[in-house]
């Protein structure tokens, strides 16, 4: 769901990315405020009315959570068996977590990832005088938003390979050639930032 951007021309997407982290912050912090399901139903609510007013497709953000919701359903089985919290109290700590995601969802949806690297270095610009080098930190954060789904699209493909052969079930099968396209990635990206002239030993200072 991370390192996508969908544009469209809404008031969702023409606000600024400090404006939209930020309110995604203070959502998260009121979602986890809230007793009981409240928080929950407030957050999902404003997911809808964002998504409504972002004129996004809702097939594409509801294929972008497809992953999310497999992880909501392990945590709620986690919470409700081994956790001993009981099958109500998981289902509103899922429910929190859902309306996150799909806020968070959003903003990627809505945010391009320069407008995101550019926030960022501003807020790691406050750490310069501890020694951080907020160009790096930015393009660090970029880059793993961006990676994230193409890994995922790698997996999807060697997935799809592995039902073809019929060795959907063997791990070897899945992590070998794997591995072999994350490297093969390093190495053209190590390859573009060399072309481009980056130079790791440069502080940006």
């Amino acid at each position: 769901m991370l390192g996508l951007y969908l544009h469209r021309d809404s008031a969702v997407h023409r606000w600024p990315a400090g404006v939209k982290m930020g309110g995604l912050l203070a959502v998260t912090a009121g979602v986890m405020a809230l007793p009981g399901a409240w928080g929950a139903a407030v957050a999902g609510a404003l997911g809808v009315g964002f998504l409504a007013t972002a004129r996004l497709p809702v097939g594409m953000v509801l294929r972008q959570l497809r992953a999310p919701v497999v992880l909501l359903a392990l945590l709620f089985g986690v919470q409700a068996l081994l956790a001993g919290t009981g099958w109500e109290e998981a289902a509103v700590a899922v429910a929190r977590f859902a309306a996150l995601i799909l806020l968070a969802t959003l903003v990627t949806l809505t945010t391009r990832v320069a407008d995101m690297i550019d926030l960022f270095e501003r807020v790691f610009a406050l750490l310069r005088p501890l020694g951080v080098n907020p160009a790096k930190l930015a393009l660090m954060l970029a880059l793993t938003i961006r990676f994230i789904p193409l890994l995922a699209e790698q997996v999807r493909e060697v997935r799809m390979a592995q039902r073809a052969r019929g060795v959907e079930r063997s791990i070897a099968a899945l992590f070998v050639p794997l591995l072999v396209k994350i490297f093969t990635m390093a190495d053209d990206l190590a390859a573009a930032l060399e072309a481009r002239g980056y130079d790791p030993a440069d502080n940006g200072q």
